[in-house]
């Protein structure tokens, strides 16, 4: 009997509730709510849905996370092997190449002053850069914070890595990712504030027509420019060049399917997941990832009154022939931003058709923000 009642005793002390801390209660409350955002909101679930599932993980039971130099039997946790990944800049580079496949770079040819759109969106980087100074945090550290403005996740976790911030790794790619998911909330309040009721209601002109030789040599030309200029952006802007040229050749069908299906899912669920997974109370709650997640908060509003404000001086270059709204979609989070500018556009017009305008600076965000990334790169000699 009383080797009964121990095994019972022993099987009841396995269980999460004798283990699981204040802090952890927080976080799978945290969780829940990420995943009704995801799911019932439908706040970018491909992101939402595996970062807080895996939150919810590492919260119940931490040695999914566990380090192999940790283990007793040298075998690390199931998550720890898809975080080294996100360290090594495997997975944020294959996002790259995902999105590049997925992505039609039509508009931003069509459009080229975009770019400078795209550029003015980079505003919130660089403020977050020395407000992360003044609050404390190392040259690296601001840096790696900062790209929280791009709403650019794999290249925050990308800078992250480079810059030996493993440390802080975790809050900031969650509240990159979370920021990206929570774009259709954070953005419009910033847009209606900056721009008037007679600005948001432009129609613009239709876009020329992009040739198949352009959108080839497009890839190409930004690689070489863009690679000899900063050679270390060459992971994200050389794989979201490929990914582009396998689309848009024509000739490497199965390359496109795949990169931009097959193994662009793959590597969601393994990078959500792990992202989702640095969040253990014990990681996350605490003042460093707080003053990160406002921080984040603050680049990325700045970032978004960046491309306003800069739509608003060329509407008014241009004589009213650009909407401002469309400047809000210069932050990186692809095609999300851009579905936020025709969405608000419409509210005041209905006939307003912003989204193929809004993608050329979507698209030029994702260029810029990683230009950006690889510029601290280049200043801290890595």
């Amino acid at each position: 009997m009383s080797n009964i009642l121990e095994t019972l005793n022993n099987l009841v002390h396995q269980t999460a509730f004798f283990n699981l801390t204040v802090g952890n209660y927080i976080m799978i409350l945290v969780a829940c709510i990420f995943l009704y955002l995801a799911i019932k909101k439908e706040y970018e679930p491909l992101l939402l849905v595996p970062i807080a599932f895996g939150m919810l993980l590492v919260n119940i039971y931490p040695d999914i996370m566990l380090r192999i130099e940790d283990s007793s039997n040298g075998v690390g946790g199931l998550l720890h092997y898809f975080y080294l990944m996100d360290e090594w800049s495997i997975l944020p580079s294959l996002i790259f190449l995902g999105v590049g496949a997925m992505t039609d770079f039509g508009p931003l040819i069509a459009n080229p002053i975009s770019f400078v759109m795209g550029a003015a969106a980079q505003l919130g980087i660089y403020v977050a850069y020395f407000l992360a100074i003044i609050l404390g945090f190392s040259d690296k550290s601001a840096a790696a914070i900062s790209i929280i403005g791009g709403a650019d996740g794999p290249t925050s976790i990308f800078l992250a890595g480079k810059l030996g911030q493993t440390a802080i790794m975790g809050p900031i790619a969650v509240a990159a990712y979370s920021y990206m998911s929570l774009v259709p909330i954070i953005q419009p309040p910033i847009m209606k504030l900056l721009t008037t009721d007679k600005e948001k209601k432009i129609h613009m002109g239709q876009l020329r027509p992009v040739s198949k030789l352009e959108k080839i040599l497009f890839p190409i030309i930004v690689t070489i420019v863009v690679c000899v200029l900063l050679p270390t952006t060459a992971p994200l802007v050389g794989m979201l060049m490929l990914g582009n040229l396998f689309k848009e050749c024509g000739v490497v069908r199965q390359l496109t399917e795949t990169a931009s299906n097959a193994l662009m899912y793959i590597v969601v669920i393994m990078l959500g997941t792990s992202v989702g997974a640095t969040t253990s109370a014990e990681a996350f709650l605490n003042w460093s990832t707080i003053k990160i997640v406002i921080l984040g908060l603050f680049a990325f509003a700045f970032g978004t009154a960046g491309g306003v404000l800069l739509g608003k001086l060329l509407c008014k270059v241009t004589h009213g022939k650009i909407n401002p709204l469309i400047g809000s979609a210069g932050v990186s989070a692809v095609p999300m931003a851009a579905r936020v500018s025709q969405k608000v556009g419409a509210e005041y017009d209905p006939s307003n058709f912003l989204l193929m305008h809004a993608m050329g600076p979507n698209v030029a965000g994702v260029i810029g923000t990683a230009v950006a990334a690889g510029t601290f790169m280049a200043i801290f000699g890595i």
